[in-house]
């Protein structure tokens, strides 16, 4: 994902994949890495000061859970993207050229949908 090491990515991605609010051994024990406690700890802290996860204490542990989903990231990491590009006009025009059918209908879809909650 955009903005994140490749740990952190990982990290992200057991809590998206998670239905509940992970502590650090349960992210640790998921990861598919040999990694030390501290060092996924020290990911965790991390990524709640970056604002990519929330954390509440639970007894003497902490609970994290994602800020955004998965899509939502990806969205914001688009929008980055488009940002840093200079011309954002030419990114969306080659990025749509460059789109499968499928791809370009759910464009048009969501394009519509926003105009009917701007009207």
């Amino acid at each position: 994902m955009h903005g994140l090491g490749e740990l952190e990515a990982a990290v992200m991605d057991v809590l998206w994949r998670a239905a509940e609010p992970r502590k650090v051994r349960d992210v640790l024990d998921r990861l598919d890495r040999s990694l030390a406690y501290t060092t996924v700890m020290t990911v965790l802290d991390n990524l709640h000061r970056k604002q990519w996860v929330e954390r509440e204490l639970h007894g003497k542990a902490y609970l994290y859970r994602p800020t955004l989903t998965r899509e939502e990231a990806a969205a914001r990491a688009l929008r980055e993207v488009l940002a840093a590009s200079g011309d954002p006009h030419a990114v969306l025009m080659h990025f749509v050229a460059s789109g499968s059918d499928e791809e370009t209908d759910i464009l048009r879809s969501a394009l519509r949908r926003k105009r009917v909650r701007r009207t």
